[in-house]
């Protein structure tokens, strides 16, 4: 369980957050995975980000700290992130999120959260206006992660993440922060199709998470 997020704080330069988050109840490794390896963390850094927080559920615990335990010092001085992580949180997620909105009055650049593609996390992210990065769950069967994150994407909310991707991905993420805040997005491809986004969260909301 969380008790806030830990973002460090240099008065000579601005923090910068990525969030990842997992969800409550289904597994995601192959997330949290990536997203400790190497090219991710040199793409971070490239971005100037200066944290990195993991929502990794329980079942991402081991494989989390087993690799902060013997990895952390190097992530600080290679990488310049400050590496930390929790399993769930009982009361929401909404500190995190906010921590990465900018905030000049405390020194800290807009960031980024990476989330798996559950209806609830996104619906969240979405009203408190944060840039979000959604990445289907390939594990799950019988979901509508891919479609969901796709038609959101589509309509120019998300960006639609994928796994073995993810690195890469962080250039188009900066790119698409500054297309978020020329909100609303033109509902324009495969999202002015018939019902389009509408259909698929209806479809998703039996599922919130």
């Amino acid at each position: 369980m969380s008790s806030g997020p830990n973002i460090s704080q240099n008065s000579s330069e601005p923090t910068k957050l990525c969030f990842v988050t997992v969800g409550a109840t289904a597994s995601f490794n192959a997330l949290v995975l990536e997203i400790i390896e190497r090219p991710f963390l040199a793409a971070l850094q490239a971005h100037h980000y200066t944290d990195l927080l993991v929502q990794y559920g329980q079942q991402g615990e081991q494989l989390f700290e087993e690799f902060k335990k013997k990895n952390e010092l190097e992530v600080k001085e290679k990488y310049g992130l400050n590496l930390s992580g929790f399993s769930f949180n009982l009361r929401g997620l909404k500190c995190e999120i906010l921590s990465v909105k900018a905030n000049p009055s405390v020194g800290r650049d807009e960031g980024l959260i990476i989330s798996h593609s559950g209806s609830g996390t996104i619906l969240e992210v979405l009203r408190l206006g944060v840039p979000l990065m959604v990445v289907p769950n390939p594990a799950l069967l019988h979901n509508h992660q891919v479609e969901l994150a796709e038609q959101l994407s589509a309509s120019g909310y998300v960006l639609h993440g994928k796994l073995g991707n993810l690195a890469a991905s962080l250039d188009e993420a900066e790119k698409f922060r500054s297309r978020i805040h020329e909100w609303p997005p033109t509902n324009t491809g495969p999202a002015s199709d018939k019902r389009g986004l509408a259909r698929v969260m209806e479809d998703e909301l039996g599922f919130v998470d």
